[in-house]
């Protein structure tokens, strides 16, 4: 478990919390839940309700689409992020490689944190849209073998 001030240390290196007012990150980190999975465990499922996205404080985190990797999550990255913004069901599964340990950020918590402050918005619409090229790449590569 993090302490206050770790918790705090911890959340300001997110990319999706950078340049945030310390004032609002000790506000946010406080009301975060910290969660510890073993290793292969399935946060959660394709096709699943999902009101949170989580953030690796320690392990690694896989989404796939039954045995498909589609990417790997490590300290400081975030998953989970779609189905909060979209109220859709999981798009993808997600399950640890190792014992991991996460932040969970729940949907009524992040709107009003972006009510608050939305440049959160911004950074994870961010984030987002470099997943996507990254996969587009990947995909791109994947035609020019076939």
């Amino acid at each position: 478990m993090l302490t206050s001030v770790d918790r705090l240390l911890f959340v300001r290196q997110v990319p999706i919390f950078k340049e945030l007012r310390d004032d609002f990150l000790v506000r946010l980190a406080s009301v975060m839940d910290e969660l510890s999975f073993p290793s292969n465990y399935t946060i959660f499922r394709q096709g699943e309700e999902g009101r949170s996205l989580y953030i690796v404080i320690s392990g690694k985190v896989k989404a796939h689409l039954g045995n498909r990797k589609l990417a790997e999550f490590v300290q400081g990255e975030s998953f989970g992020e779609m189905a909060v913004f979209d109220s859709q069901p999981r798009s993808a599964s997600a399950t640890t490689l190792e014992v991991t340990e996460c932040l969970e950020l729940t949907q009524e918590q992040l709107y009003d944190a972006i009510e608050e402050t939305p440049e959160i918005a911004v950074n994870i619409i961010g984030i987002l849209s470099r997943r996507i090229r990254e996969l587009n790449q990947s995909l791109n590569v994947i035609g020019v073998k076939n």
